[in-house]
């Protein structure tokens, strides 16, 4: 075996969704999905069925990682077998959250990764990428009287970078914001990661929207594989519990001259009074508060301009760290992080929501609230609710 071939290979069970896949394992990766997994269930069911459920376990609970990453060959059965299921499950907000958590792994991973395999990488999904031993010279700037040389090892061709970043909106990520050469963009390893992070999610994405008509046809053969039924049984089961959640999200985020504080959780009322009033922050309510209103997608200005009552405010160094957590992408503590932290307002402020919780249709029992998103998100839904309700009766009474 030459060892170029023996490359593919160690890559392909590590990142088994480069397109080489087809070529050098197309005895099964081309194969009749029922046959594939008839196989694939009567010898290696058990341990896969454990990793596949953890991913998705992982993923409905908004996990950021699964533990160790299996690399060797079993890695492509795997990733195999999360496409047949997501193409079976057929619900956009399950494949959303897969291919979310996937990619973050997939990130995790190829930034560990030596340069000549990530080079390797871009050469399978056909991009023009070029690589220099020696870190090139892009760019000098001068901040705070101090010299900063701008240095990389990477190169891509501007045609690559506009369909890599084409779903990605950040600004900094535009063309017009990045320096370019010959036609070529300087990019940073992690950046170049980050797109290839993007590329898999996409991939994942390509699931979606396909024929129903040919999605039961297969259904219906397929889940007669009782150890793959199983399975499929058992990931439904943990998304019906969660689903409920997801029946009170609406999409919430920023508009500009529009007020959506009065919505908010009372830890999060509490601390905006607090800067409001000029009272300094700790360092663990201000990073909650940058979290929060990042989930809603509020400007980074915007964010930036509630911490200038403080006493220590620096806007430089606030904008820095705002975009250094929107960019991580972190999330908001939940509500048990935050009693922990003594962050919790539910008591001060008598919140009924909080403190009773709500009633769940499905489970017929009151159900505590466990996220501060979770808050925002029911108590859109209700009055999302009560102005449909006036809006038919002043529609039957003609008004």
């Amino acid at each position: 075996m030459s060892s170029e071939i023996e490359l593919q290979l160690e890559l392909l069970q590590h990142y088994p969704w480069l397109p080489s896949l087809k070529k050098i394992y197309q005895d099964f990766a081309s194969k009749d999905p029922y046959q594939f997994i008839s196989e694939i269930f009567s010898d290696k069911e058990s341990e896969l069925k454990e990793r596949i459920f953890d991913l998705f376990t992982a993923a409905f609970n908004n996990l950021e990682n699964i533990g160790n990453y299996e690399v060797n060959e079993s890695n492509i059965y795997f990733y195999l077998i999360l496409k047949i299921l997501l193409y079976l499950l057929n619900t956009d907000a399950i494949t959303n959250r897969i291919a979310n958590l996937y990619s973050k792994i997939m990130y995790k991973e190829l930034l560990r990764e030596n340069d000549h395999y990530l080079y390797q990488i871009c050469q399978d999904l056909n991009l023009d990428i070029k690589y220099y031993q020696n870190p090139i010279q892009y760019r000098i700037r001068i901040v705070k009287d101090k010299k900063e040389i701008s240095k990389t090892n990477y190169r891509i061709h501007y045609i690559d970078y506009l369909k890599l970043t084409s779903k990605l909106q950040d600004d900094y990520r535009k063309l017009v914001n990045n320096p370019i050469s010959e036609g070529y963009v300087f990019i940073l390893k992690k950046n170049l990661v980050r797109l290839l992070q993007e590329y898999v999610r996409v991939k994942i994405l390509e699931i979606k929207n396909k024929s129903e008509k040919e999605i039961n046809k297969l259904k219906e053969k397929i889940l007669e594989i009782h150890e793959f039924k199983s399975l499929y049984d058992d990931i439904l089961k943990i998304w019906e519990l969660k689903k409920e959640e997801l029946e009170y999200s609406i999409d919430i985020e920023f508009i500009e001259g529009k007020e959506i504080t009065d919505i908010f959780p009372p830890c999060i009322k509490h601390i905006l009074s607090q800067a409001k009033e000029g009272q300094n922050l700790t360092h663990t309510e201000r990073l909650f508060l940058t979290f929060f209103l990042h989930a809603l997608e509020y400007p980074i200005k915007e964010i930036v301009d509630i911490f200038t009552t403080l006493p220590d405010f620096d806007r430089e160094k606030t904008t820095y760290q705002v975009t250094f957590a929107k960019n991580k992408g972190y999330s908001p503590h939940s509500c048990e992080t935050l009693k922990s932290l003594k962050l919790c307002k539910a008591s001060k402020y008598s919140d009924e929501l909080c403190l009773k919780g709500y009633y769940s249709k499905k489970l017929d029992q009151n159900m505590k609230i466990k996220h501060p998103l979770f808050y925002v998100q029911f108590k859109h839904y209700k009055l999302y609710n009560q102005k449909n309700e006036k809006s038919k009766i002043n529609r039957k009474n003609g008004n």
